[in-house]
């Protein structure tokens, strides 16, 4: 197997500048290593090769006339197929439009193809992001490259095992309810959700207006650092560099443990409690001071958020109901719906209780520079165990900081004795995500869970 699609993507960026890696090179290596594997993991809906190697000439003549244009130059991506990108189909997974072509470029793609990036194609998710997996699309369901059969999260799932698998260095997903942490934390990535309204939503299928966020996807911390800084290069938010302040570790720092969420308000499975605790001590450990503090119960931020999420995605999608129902699976249609229940008085209150909530939040996080926590609680389950997709439901620890808004990443922290991913949520201050990035970073230099491979990636 060719090293180019494990490289990491700051070192490909690297020797694409030294001129010492042609993006023609890099991009068909992908397009191969792709090729090769997805047809099990079926990471993607739609592959653009022809687009890729168009976008990687364009790069290369650029880069060798001298016009390096950034970190992202030369460099592959994928987008979630929410997010449009002019003349390509976005069709949210779902075959109720499946046949919708935007004109026009979304926000973030734009950027991305203003940086000199390499389209590389659609990638696959639950169904108009709204919960899954569902097994009654016109499109396979993505499965999870550490484990036959296993999920690989949601909603944001191909993103997830693209990165995963070698197939991208970086992915762009949406994050509503956790939707970019999930398949992260299942599949052993590096997931960050930005402080609400960083990224512009402009141009992506909306789930719930109040609460969607752009997140992106990589292997490594500093590949999705750089990431983020491309995306933020003219956002008047983004007045530092995320890089600058990726390796001075954290030594000084006051770091939060919210522990009630996972091993409290309920327990979570033993080996990622473990994982856990492990990971404050090694914070710790490297100069960092760890506080446990309390939020309310984990439950209080999830019923606030399905709330929101689900009257607001009704108010989206009602039209779909009434005039494609048959096109909708039966989980859009059945998570759609729920919010039909949904009082204007009920929303009102929910919006209030997320600001009470948000209080208490910020109360808790003053005088800190970030705070750690679960992820999911558990390990990726088997597809077939459909009691256990029931469980995982209600299982994770996302839903507070979609709520409040605040910047959070997962990072991989170990694996379980069944070699699944486990994982670690940090979350920061507002807009402070380059501190984030400074934790995320120094624990992921003092573990080496990031340099694992799946051990069975190989073709369908």
């Amino acid at each position: 197997m060719s090293v180019l699609p494990f490289m990491p993507l700051a070192t490909a960026g690297s020797l694409i500048r030294q001129r010492r890696l042609s993006p023609v090179e890099y991009t068909q290596a992908l397009i191969d290593h792709t090729a090769a594997v997805d047809g099990r993991l079926h990471a993607f809906l739609m592959q653009s090769p022809q687009q890729a190697l168009s976008d990687a000439r364009a790069a290369e003549a650029a880069i060798m006339a001298g016009q390096w244009r950034g970190s992202m130059h030369g460099i592959p991506y994928g987008l979630k197929d929410v997010i449009d990108y002019a003349g390509m189909p976005t069709t949210g997974n779902s075959a109720a439009i499946v046949n919708n072509i935007p004109d026009a470029h979304a926000a973030v793609t734009r950027r991305l193809i203003d940086a000199g990036s390499v389209m590389m194609g659609k990638l696959a998710l639950h169904e108009l992001s709204i919960g899954g997996p569902s097994f009654d699309l016109p499109w396979p369901v993505p499965i999870n490259p550490w484990a036959d059969d296993h999920f690989a999260g949601g909603s944001s799932s191909g993103c997830a095992v693209a990165v995963a698998a070698g197939m991208l260095p970086a992915a762009i997903g949406t994050d509503t309810g956790g939707s970019v942490r999930s398949p992260a934390a299942n599949c052993g990535v590096v997931g960050m959700k930005p402080t609400r309204g960083l990224l512009s939503c402009n141009g992506i299928i909306p789930l719930a207006h109040s609460l969607d966020c752009v997140g992106v996807l990589t292997r490594t911390v500093r590949d999705n650092a750089l990431v983020l800084q491309s995306l933020t290069a003219t956002n008047a938010k983004a007045r530092t560099n995320y890089i600058e302040t990726l390796d001075r570790g954290v030594v000084g720092l006051r770091i939060g443990l919210i522990r009630h969420f996972y091993a409290g308000d309920e327990t979570a499975h033993p080996e990622q409690v473990t994982a856990l605790d492990q990971a404050a001590t090694l914070l710790e450990k490297l100069g960092a001071e760890i506080v446990e503090i309390r939020l309310p119960r984990r439950e209080e931020f999830s019923a606030c958020c399905a709330l929101i999420l689900f009257s607001e995605a009704y108010a989206i999608f009602r039209g779909l109901l009434t005039q494609r129902f048959a096109q909708l699976g039966e989980h859009a249609r059945t998570s759609i719906m729920s919010g039909a229940t949904v009082s204007a008085a009920d929303y009102i209150d929910a919006q209030r209780w997320r600001a009470r909530l948000t209080r208490a939040t910020n109360a808790a996080f003053d005088g800190l520079h970030a705070a750690i926590t679960a992820t999911n609680l558990d390990p990726a389950y088997p597809l077939s165990d459909s009691a256990a997709k029931t469980r995982a439901l209600a299982r994770h620890c996302r839903h507070p900081f979609s709520v409040t808004g605040h910047p959070a990443i997962a990072v991989p922290a170990g694996f379980s004795s069944a070699g699944l991913p486990l994982s670690l949520q940090i979350v920061g201050n507002y807009f402070d995500e380059r501190g984030v990035y400074r934790i995320a970073n120094a624990y992921q230099r003092a573990t080496d869970w990031t340099s694992r491979r799946p051990a069975n990636l190989r073709a369908a």
